[in-house]
């Protein structure tokens, strides 16, 4: 009688391993989550329009269909070149940017409405930079093969962020005016560029590399003081020099925001390289320190002191703060329904205090819920961080995803009347270019470094079998004479 014969894709007999089974890249899942982001878009462009408009115009037709092809793009690079990324991270991203679109077309009509003088539609560039945006996204995805040769590059990185970060500053006022008395952008033309947000990444690459290298020092070398281990001076100079230039440039160019992002940023990953919680108690006195000196010395950091602390009393420079906490006492609780406020009236509603738009239009409800999407992409990327099996890696997705967190920290705080107001803007929902192509590339860094936590290895090969001593063959070797 004939025996069964094995067919599970190996010879049993034969020592070799079975392959390894093939696991799902739940780019099916991604997919599905974008369509579900494209139907929550297109709905509230179509509130927006019957309740602005109250008719549905060929612009919730191109603002729809543009955003279904840009992300339907990044879905299939993201398929081609990573994937075995986080398949959340990508439609997260798309529902923050859509929902910015959405609100940034919304305070176009308004300013129409309310004959603003002076204004320029804002949504079509917001569209326009989104696909510039997604470019360099993809671009990244495929010459970023491997996260870790970024770490080869590092010093290399830190000198051009910190040349990216003195830009502004050293060129003419032709080239670099001061806005609002700090220079942060530099006008080519009718383009412009804010070379923070490249900064940021740049400097996030050089620190994460860095600290991972000299990351026992920061234990077992130097001097022991107050029961704390210090590391040499030698070892630790070089990210103190970094971190100082980083945060003087920015601070001489009046960008409180930048500066107090790259402290925080800093921070973070040295508790994180450590795992000593004393780091983070070191830091806040130093920035409580930071802080009573610039109080002391700057009449700018004064003013938004006295505007936190007084918006009702406080002139034409608290009219901003002042108006939007009005908005969003008006939306109340569910909000004043989309098209149905007036977010318009606030300075710079579009960019700087997009979120006062939402919480007037969408609610305190509507606020939490796009709180909560921030909060699950910044999970999401520390998820990819613990996944992934290098250091390096560890440290850069936890620095690239601590850096979206504190920006959306220090915005909704500024705009909310918690902290005093800092200048920066919301990762993917505030127009401004500058902002959506450093943030893009952030996330690429994000789907890049998860598609390596993600990946299955490739199984080793098995070695050959050897019979057993007892078994094997004796062989008389002649002692030579």
């Amino acid at each position: 009688m004939s025996q069964p014969v094995a067919t599970d894709g190996a010879d049993r007999s034969s020592g070799d391993a079975a392959p390894a089974p093939r696991e799902s890249t739940r780019r099916g899942i991604e997919l599905l989550m974008l369509v579900f982001a494209a139907c929550i878009v297109t709905a509230a462009l179509v509130l927006v329009a019957i309740n602005q408009q109250e008719q549905l115009t060929p612009q919730v037709l191109y603002y729809g269909g543009a955003f279904l092809a840009l992300f339907g793009a990044a879905h299939f690079a993201v398929r081609r070149w990573a994937p075995y990324a986080d398949p959340l991270i990508l439609p997260l991203v798309a529902l923050i940017n859509g929902i910015g679109l959405v609100v940034i077309h919304r305070i176009d009509l308004g300013n129409a409405t309310e004959g603003i003088e002076g204004w320029s539609p804002a949504a079509p560039s917001q569209v326009m930079y989104t696909a510039i945006a997604l470019v360099l996204f993809v671009l990244v995805l495929i010459f970023v093969k491997d996260h870790r040769t970024l770490a080869k590059y590092s010093y290399i990185c830190g000198l051009g962020g910190l040349v990216a970060l003195a830009l502004p500053a050293v060129l003419p006022s032709t080239i670099a005016p001061p806005v609002n008395g700090a220079k942060l952008w530099i006008y080519i033309g009718p383009l412009s560029f804010q070379p923070a947000e490249v900064a940021k990444i740049l400097l996030l690459i050089f620190f994460a590399s860095f600290l991972v290298s000299k990351r026992e020092l920061f234990t077992t070398a130097g001097r022991r003081f107050l029961g704390i281990d210090f590391p040499r001076a030698r070892d630790l100079a070089p990210v103190l020099v970094a971190w100082a230039l980083s945060i003087g440039i920015v601070v001489l160019e009046r960008d409180l925001g930048t500066s107090l992002l790259f402290f925080g940023i800093v921070l973070v990953m040295i508790y994180i390289a450590t795992e000593r919680a004393v780091w983070i108690a070191i830091g806040l006195s130093l920035f409580a320190a930071g802080c009573l000196l610039a109080y002391s010395l700057f009449g700018h950091v004064q003013e938004r002191v006295n505007v936190w602390l007084n918006p009702m009393t406080s002139g034409d420079s608290g009219y901003q703060l002042r108006e939007a906490l009005f908005g969003m006492a008006t939306g109340g609780l569910f909000g004043s329904g989309l098209g149905g406020g007036r977010p318009a009236i606030v300075p710079h509603a579009e960019s700087d205090f997009i979120i006062a738009s939402v919480a007037e239009e969408l609610g305190l409800l509507g606020l939490a819920a796009l709180l909560l999407v921030y909060l699950l992409l910044m999970a999401r990327g520390l998820r990819s961080g613990l996944a992934v099996r290098d250091s390096f890696g560890k440290l850069l997705a936890g620095g690239l995803s601590f850096a979206m967190a504190l920006q959306v920290f220090v915005v909704a705080g500024g705009v909310t009347g918690l902290i005093p107001l800092t200048g920066l803007t919301t990762p993917f929902l505030a127009a401004g270019g500058s902002s959506l192509v450093g943030n893009y590339v952030l996330v690429a860094l994000l789907l890049r470094i998860s598609d390596a936590s993600r990946r299955p290895q490739v199984p080793s090969k098995p070695k050959p079998k050897q019979a057993p001593i007892a078994e094997a063959h004796t062989e008389l070797v002649e002692r030579p004479r």
